[in-house]
């Protein structure tokens, strides 16, 4: 079934006298399978899927790659995240209290619904489960060991939320995507400037690998990621599918000192900030 489809259907996944529990919206309440209901506002949320995967693509938006200059690609490049970083609508983002930039990157999520391997594009859109808007988090002091990789840039714990739930019968296509910080917009882009579109991607990727169900696709952010602070409130809005909020907050750094430490330089700036960055150096 063609997940651009038909009507909107949206199911979330909370927490529920201990037990995960699947659900449908009803207003400000949420309707469990069973028929009880929860008050919306009280829910506290699981994450809408189990991945045996997270992959993202880079610089996928025409937006983010004019800020970082960079030239026109003629195919894709992906990076993963760990399974460990899945988080949920209204988690929590944990800032290392070492580390100064922690970036947002709202995206539109991709939901595996079933074994994909060797799919053409013009198939890919019957594969996949749903969409939720997501936030690809990334602590860029850690740029300088990681490289292009990213493994712990963009794999640390709860560095993938995505939800409140999976939608489908959307033409996602359509969409538009919104990044707010305490409520100001900061980051605004439609998803058809996407350089490879959603369907290309998946087809790309299935060549070779196979996705399974629960697999989460992160399809790209357009411009004006920037570093968040504590008590800041980050949201991605994507129309159609809903609201994800978060929150971010400090945490105590490594207990230890194996391995490299975060660093500020103009590498890390330089993605860090972006077009800020850019700026800055050509009013100097």
């Amino acid at each position: 079934m063609n997940v651009l489809k038909g009507e909107r259907f949206e199911q979330r996944r909370i927490l529920y006298q201990g037990r995960a529990e699947w659900t449908t919206v009803d207003g400000e309440e949420l309707v469990l399978m069973d028929g009880r209901r929860v008050v919306e506002a009280e829910a506290t949320y699981l994450p809408p899927c189990d991945p045996t995967k997270i992959i993202c693509i880079h610089l996928n938006y025409e937006s983010r790659r004019i800020e970082f200059r960079a030239p026109t690609l003629v195919t894709p490049t992906f990076f993963q995240k760990p399974v460990t970083a899945v988080n949920s609508h209204r988690g929590m983002l944990n800032r290392p209290d070492n580390c100064q930039y922690l970036n947002y990157e709202g995206e539109v999520a991709a939901i595996i619904g079933r074994p994909m391997k060797n799919v053409p594009p013009e198939e890919a859109w019957n594969y996949i489960a749903g969409f939720a808007p997501a936030n690809d988090v990334g602590a860029h002091d850690f740029r300088d060991t990681d490289g292009g990789g990213m493994t712990r840039v963009k794999g640390m714990d709860g560095f993938c939320p995505l939800g409140p739930g999976i939608v489908r019968g959307i033409d996602v296509r359509a969409s538009t995507l919104r990044t707010y910080i305490n409520g100001a917009a900061v980051q605004e882009g439609d998803v058809s400037e996407m350089t490879f579109g959603i369907d290309y991607q998946l087809a790309d990727l299935s060549r070779h690998i196979t996705l399974l169900p629960g697999d989460i696709i992160l399809t790209g952010t357009p411009a004006n990621s920037r570093p968040m602070q504590p008590g800041d409130v980050v949201e991605v809005e994507v129309t159609g599918l809903g609201r994800l909020t978060n929150t971010v907050q400090d945490v105590p750094a490594p207990a230890h000192d194996i391995g490299h430490d975060p660093t500020d330089t103009v590498a890390v700036r330089r993605v860090a900030l972006g077009g800020d960055w850019w700026a800055e150096q050509e009013a100097d």
